[in-house]
């Protein structure tokens, strides 16, 4: 049980919550910037982890889960470590490896769940940057390349060729600000190299993806539709330059088009389908949902297509059956968001106000209520602080990728959340931002945005050094 009145304030309206008008006040958004809000200390509601804030600030379990649960929260932890093998082996329970693969687990990319970086340490593209292929298809959302699909896979098993290397070249330059600050950004060129099966199709792009942080996933996907949908603008009818939009996909759990919200264009409807979708292509492993052994191998790929997989009628035919797929994705869920840092200090509040004024909100939306019914009874009914809309936005011509993914056209990107961001450098080492690394601080993240963003980042520039660094403070705080 937590100790401050603010959450306890929340949890005593929580329960009485279907009334819209109380959700409303309780996110309306605050004109009192003398003090932090009421329940604002505690970003994950009653979930919010509380304890220390150290490397491993992103891998605790919600803090209202039960005992009986956390049994399945540590069986979840277990297949999230778990590194498989290549088919066949003496247990089964592990193989099945790729034959094409990226990474052999989850941990390897979202290092002690936090956010990836865009090198290792000896300089080299790191496994938790993936290359996405996307071939354009007018009027439609891009397709997979004919011979090498939906992601460049960059490993493989014993007697596979890998399908090629992923290399970055950064052109660097420099951006003066109001008060002749100077801050280098640059701008990252990827390739597809030494590919193995040919060259890519004349009209495959690449889109680079980062691993991102996987904390408060549950209570995303517990928002209501109706809230985000309330939000969207895509036509801009209030004039204020910002049109927000819902980005509809195709669930294969539902069958059926659905609110996107995981994924950096929010082309994944749920933290299920996003785990088994990252098995599948990441990892080469067969699940319920993607139930081909030979991972995406494709049948230009014949060597690939016919080595050894580990689909077993042990487990269902499949390498990784229903109950391991069930298991992380409730670990995925429940990974909590640590309590806020000195959300009081005098800096932070300043920090606030100019980050209201600048009108980053318009799209970092503070807060919401979770839906009363959601997959995970911790997450029901919630007041939570994601900073995020998980909106489309059109992001400016700097940061497209030219793919577009579902309704999301090449220049747009889902609002990121923000809670927990200022703890990334101390989780694993590295504070790497946007959808490919580029930005190596918040303020480099800030200079990037354009498009829908491009006024506040003017407001950003123009500030003193002093306001600057007040509304990092505040970010960090998050």
């Amino acid at each position: 049980m937590k100790n401050s009145s603010y959450l306890l304030v929340a949890l005593l309206l929580l329960p009485n919550l279907p009334v819209q008008a109380e959700t409303d006040q309780l996110t309306k958004a605050t004109t009192d910037f003398s003090r932090p809000e009421p329940s604002e200390r505690y970003p994950g509601g009653a979930t919010t982890y509380t304890g220390d804030t150290d490397q491993q600030a992103y891998s605790h379990p919600a803090d209202n889960m039960a005992a009986a649960r956390k049994l399945d929260f540590t069986l979840g932890k277990a297949m999230f470590k778990r590194l498989w093998v290549s088919a066949p082996t003496a247990t089964q329970a592990a193989d099945g490896l790729g034959p094409l693969f990226n990474a052999r687990s989850c941990l390897q990319c979202h290092r002690r769940n936090g956010r990836g970086r865009p090198e290792d340490a000896a300089g080299n593209v790191d496994v938790s940057l993936v290359l996405h292929l996307g071939r354009s298809m007018p009027g439609a959302s891009a397709g997979p390349d004919p011979v090498y699909g939906h992601q460049l896979q960059t490993f493989a098993v014993r007697g596979i060729p890998a399908e090629g290397e992923v290399q970055v070249e950064y052109q660097q330059f420099d951006v003066t600000l109001s008060d002749g600050e100077r801050v280098s950004l640059r701008k990252p060129v990827f390739r597809a190299a030494n590919l193995a099966y040919g060259p890519l199709h004349p009209d495959t792009g690449l889109s680079p993806r980062l691993a991102p942080q996987m904390i408060g996933l549950g209570l995303l996907g517990a928002i209501r539709e109706e809230d985000l949908v309330q939000l969207a603008d895509p036509l801009d009818r209030d004039g204020d330059g910002i049109s927000g939009k819902v980005n509809r996909v195709w669930s294969r759990l539902q069958q059926r088009e659905v609110v996107g919200r995981f994924g950096w264009k929010a082309s994944v409807p749920s933290v299920d389908e996003q785990s088994q979708k990252a098995f599948f292509h990441d990892i080469g492993i067969s699940v319920p949902l993607f139930p081909q052994g030979a991972g995406e191998c494709s049948e230009h790929q014949r060597a690939c297509l016919e080595a050894p997989n580990g689909n077993s009628p042990q487990y269902d035919n499949l390498e990784a059956h229903s109950d391991v797929t069930r298991w992380t994705a409730l670990y995925a869920r429940n990974l909590a968001v640590p309590q806020r840092r000195d959300p009081d200090d005098p800096q932070v509040l300043r920090g606030k106000v100019l980050f209201h004024q600048s009108g980053c909100v318009a799209c970092h939306t503070p807060s919401f209520v979770t839906a009363t019914e959601s997959v995970d009874g911790e997450h029901s009914g919630q007041l939570i602080w994601p900073y995020t809309d998980l909106l489309l936005h059109d992001m400016g011509e700097g940061l497209s990728d030219n793919r577009p993914e579902g309704k999301a056209s090449g220049r747009e990107w889902r609002t990121a959340p923000l809670w927990g961001i200022g703890l990334s450098g101390q989780v694993n080492g590295n504070s790497y931002y946007l959808h490919d690394g580029r930005a190596r601080s918040l303020l480099e993240a800030i200079l990037w945005h354009g498009g829908e963003a491009a006024a506040s980042r003017e407001k950003v520039v123009a500030m003193s050094r002093s306001q600057r660094n007040d509304l990092i403070r505040f970010i960090e705080s998050l």
